[in-house]
């Protein structure tokens, strides 16, 4: 879930807005995209890692859809032999 957020005037006296992950959200989809301090708390979303996994689903999400579109067309021709056969039917 991406989110907009400032840093603390200390840090960032601007208040300039930043948009990224929330980590413990992060940690809940995939441990393996977060950082751990040293006490083994949640430090950081590994940003690096993200555009890879994103495209790992990606590729994943197009694949079934490009059999979703296969199994459509393959329907549209039995609708439309379908049709076909009614009709013939209807007319005899």
């Amino acid at each position: 879930r991406p989110v907009k957020y400032q840093y603390k005037p200390g840090l960032d006296p601007k208040g300039t807005p930043q948009f990224g992950l929330v980590a413990e959200e992060v940690e809940k989809v995939n441990p393996d995209l977060v950082v751990h301090d040293q006490r083994h708390g949640i430090y950081t979303v590994r940003y690096e890692a993200i555009n890879a996994m994103l495209l790992n689903e990606f590729l994943k999400e197009h694949k079934t859809v490009e059999a979703q579109n296969a199994e459509i067309q393959d329907l549209k021709q039995s609708v439309a032999e379908l049709k076909a056969l009614v009709e013939k039917l209807a007319g005899n």
